[in-house]
């Protein structure tokens, strides 16, 4: 199998595996600060366990300023999964994973706000063009407060999602998965007072949920991304990250009979087309091999679009 098809075939994998995160947050039946608890918790085992047989460790590049970004970065990403899963029990899968896929618009104001990175007029186009979308899409009505509060959170955790990509884009020298695992590290004290452990006591079997949400969403699904990062041009990681809210939309209403209205599937388009525009439009910084690539925040932590729950 040539070089390209196998990470073709590996991110593909790894976009149709984050399209079913949904369904295993829900079907576990514990709180949104619960999930991702456990989710650090397995989903660092996996990494932690993958990343020693790898010899990762050794000449591993931290330096105490790169951990401290990988740290802050993390903080970032714990929260940012928090505020998606309360949008899933909010509203519904579909919609609050079409909202998230606004993240490369706050990524670009982030860069004007802080690097004064000036904002082409091309780029504001499209994002006039994403936020008709992310109007359309949201079709809240008057009087439909849980719609609101889903959308908000969607909202909120696309803007953490933005700030862990922005920090993490620093840290070069140092492989994502040793990366991704000081991020899932950094969650268990921050989520720790947040945990109510008495619930999570009685799940029964939705701990089989929370375990594949750490071994599958976590482990296996950031091995699968990273190695394709690494045999894929940035144009194809870009487009092959739209999987991941095609099988979520698809899923959630195969499994929970959940569909997007007709005056929301026109928004659809236009968020996905404008957000791959400007992906694409951003500089390519996500196609070396692992061992020198820099930023990649855990949650799908390629610049290049890969935004994963």
């Amino acid at each position: 199998m040539r070089n390209e098809t196998r990470g073709t075939v590996e991110l593909t994998l790894a976009m149709v595996l984050s399209g079913t995160l949904g369904v295993f947050v829900v079907e576990s039946g514990a709180s949104p600060f619960e999930v991702v608890f456990f989710r650090c918790l397995f989903g660092a085992l996996a990494l932690g366990v993958y990343s020693g047989l790898r010899g990762f460790f050794t000449g591993h590049g931290f330096t105490g300023r790169k951990l401290g970004l990988a740290a802050l970065g993390g903080a970032f990403i714990v929260f940012n999964w928090v505020f998606l899963f309360e949008a899933y029990e909010a509203t519904s899968i579909s919609l609050a994973t079409v909202v998230y896929h606004t993240q490369p618009f706050f990524l670009v104001l982030l860069g004007a706000l802080f690097l004064r990175e000036r904002i082409s007029a091309g780029k504001l186009g499209w994002l006039a063009l994403a936020f008709a979308g992310l109007v359309l899409v949201s079709g809240v009505r008057p009087g439909e407060t849980a719609s609101l509060r889903g959308l908000g959170f969607a909202l909120a955790a696309a803007v953490l999602y933005a700030l862990a990509t922005f920090v993490t884009k620093r840290i070069t020298g140092v492989r994502p998965h040793l990366i991704a695992l000081v991020q899932v590290l950094v969650g268990l004290p921050l989520l720790l007072p947040f945990a109510d452990f008495g619930a999570a006591a009685e799940l029964g079997a939705g701990w089989g949920w929370l375990v594949g949400l750490g071994l599958i969403h976590t482990g296996l699904m950031y091995v699968l991304m990273y190695a394709a990062y690494a045999k894929l041009p940035t144009a194809k990681i870009a487009v092959l990250a739209f999987t991941y809210p095609a099988v979520a939309m698809g899923v959630d209403w195969a499994v929970y009979g959940h569909h997007i209205g007709l005056v929301q599937a026109l928004g659809v388009p236009l968020i996905v087309f404008a957000s791959l525009k400007v992906t694409l439009a951003a500089p390519a910084r996500g196609g070396a091999p692992a061992p020198r690539t820099g930023g990649r925040a855990a949650g799908a932590a390629s610049p290049v679009a890969t935004r994963v729950g």
